[in-house]
């Protein structure tokens, strides 16, 4: 009998040690959940914390750009302005400067046109000393002022008139006065004027037969037209 005793109670001893290790085995399990929550709850936290601390350094960084691109926005719109303003005076420059040279030019072309129209007035006044001296020498017999001629007086005398209306010649020449002898060219209403026409057998009809008195062009513009005498025609 005591022998079943001491069995039972050996069991209960038994029974009771399980339990006990049971629930120091299972406490750690409850603090490991436990710090596990607490922990989860503890890097949320300091994840919103780094997250608003991130947000609150990026609205500084935020205005400080914003302020930066509009100082940028305000030079660029000066040197906008500035630019406009720089060719609107190129521009005014370029216009002054035109018409500067336009009104340079006018002043040269008046200034010589009127000096070709006084050399012209004063060349006109002579052209009748030109005729002259050409009729002087055109009425001169040839045969009197050939070499055989024993009228020596006479062939000195239209020597002499000779140089005298060639050195006119080369003076008008030397003013852009020039004088030109259309003799058997054909008849030109633009240099020429016909002062008779006289038909004539064997000439091409238009054709200049007679120079009464020579023309005379000055800077390519005709001064006098040649007076002339014209083959007319016999159609």
């Amino acid at each position: 009998m005591s022998l079943a005793i001491l069995s039972s109670s050996l069991k209960s001893s038994a029974l009771k040690s399980v339990r006990i290790s049971s629930s120091i085995t299972s406490r750690p399990a409850s603090a490991s959940i436990w710090s596990q929550r607490f922990y989860s709850t503890e890097n949320k936290d300091n994840k919103d914390t780094a997250a608003a601390g991130q947000e609150a350094a990026a609205e500084p960084a935020g205005e400080a750009k914003t302020e930066e691109e509009q100082k940028n926005t305000a030079h660029q719109e000066a040197l906008a302005a500035k630019d406009k303003q720089l060719a609107e005076v190129k521009d005014r420059l370029l216009r002054t400067l035109a018409d500067m040279e336009n009104l340079r030019q006018r002043t040269a072309k008046e200034v010589a046109n009127t000096k070709d129209y006084a050399i012209q007035k004063f060349a006109k006044d002579l052209l009748d000393t030109a005729d002259i001296l050409n009729m002087a020498i055109k009425n001169v017999p040839q045969d009197e002022i050939a070499e055989t001629s024993s009228n020596a007086h006479l062939k000195s005398l239209h020597t002499g008139v000779a140089m005298t209306r060639d050195e006119l010649l080369k003076t008008f020449k030397r003013y852009g006065v020039e004088s030109f002898d259309p003799m058997n060219e054909k008849f030109d209403p633009n240099l020429h004027q016909a002062n008779f026409q006289v038909p004539m057998p064997g000439k091409e009809a238009g054709t200049v037969f007679d120079v009464q008195k020579i023309g005379f062009m000055i800077k390519g513009r005709v001064l006098r037209p040649a007076q002339v005498g014209v083959v007319q025609s016999t159609d």
